[in-house]
């Protein structure tokens, strides 16, 4: 009878001990279905990729989410929701969007981009906005005889400043007495370009500037080398466009692969 007794016992134990880790698997388990663990991970992944910290606190909170999920998901298949033409619809674009979200993803960890890329780029950037920049002021007005009685008044004394925020048609500049701060000489059209990079520090236009947007009063107060970030500085921002150019150009020729009828 003993020997019985404590045979019974045991197969209780060991049944106890598988029961353990199949019980381990679910969350929880609502009307008799079971919610696997795996579906609470794919929810907590799904917050991490969002950069919010997944928390004790915040487990608890999504324990509790699939669990709602669930049972809203069961009384929706009772109403035969899921059998509409509406619901497969909607199922098959996002079953879209997470594939192609995937198969991009993949691409770029693949395809990353490489120190000596950014760096090339970086060199594009400093040879097209190196050299020197300009700190010019100007007045813009519509009449040629306009631009041309602001200049003999500038010869005569007049304060630059003061005339380009009275007269100067230009909203931009006007208001800060024709300031255009620091640029790079292609930064401006080309007439004005030409007639400013001619300019000694100190020195205005003897006559107007034509332009496609009016006559210009150019004044030119300072020169210097160009000032370019560092390529630590802007290696994110290079990096990211780098990487969606990459991703453009897979795009444009997965469609150019395409036979489309």
């Amino acid at each position: 009878m003993k020997k019985q007794l404590t045979t019974a016992l045991a197969a209780a134990a060991l049944l106890g001990a598988l029961a353990v880790p199949a019980q381990a698997q679910n969350v929880a388990i609502v009307n008799g279905k079971a919610i696997p663990t795996a579906r609470l991970d794919a929810l907590a992944q799904q917050v991490a990729r969002s950069g919010r910290p997944v928390s004790p606190d915040m487990q608890n909170q999504l324990k509790e989410e699939v669990i709602a999920r669930e049972i809203f998901m069961q009384e929706a298949q009772k109403t035969g929701l899921d059998a509409s033409d509406d619901y497969k619809n909607q199922i098959e674009l996002a079953r879209q969007t997470i594939l192609i979200r995937e198969l991009f993803a993949d691409f770029q960890k693949k395809n990353p981009v490489t120190d000596a890329e950014i760096q090339a780029e970086y060199d594009k950037f400093v040879a097209a906005n190196g050299g020197k920049e300009y700190r010019a002021r100007h007045i813009l007005v519509e009449k040629e005889a306009d631009a041309k009685a602001i200049i003999a008044s500038l010869k005569k004394g007049g304060k630059f400043e003061d005339i380009a925020k009275k007269q100067s048609k230009d909203p931009g500049s006007g208001a800060n007495g024709g300031d255009l701060d620091w640029a790079n000489a292609s930064s401006y059209v080309k007439e004005f370009s030409e007639a400013m990079v001619k300019l000694n520090k100190g020195q205005l236009t003897d006559a107007p500037v034509k332009s496609q947007f009016g006559y210009h009063v150019i004044r030119l107060d300072d020169v210097r080398e160009a000032q370019l970030p560092k390529v630590e500085d802007v290696k994110p921002q290079i990096a990211q466009q780098l990487l969606q150019q990459k991703l453009s150009k897979y795009q444009e020729d997965l469609r150019a692969k395409a036979k489309i009828e």
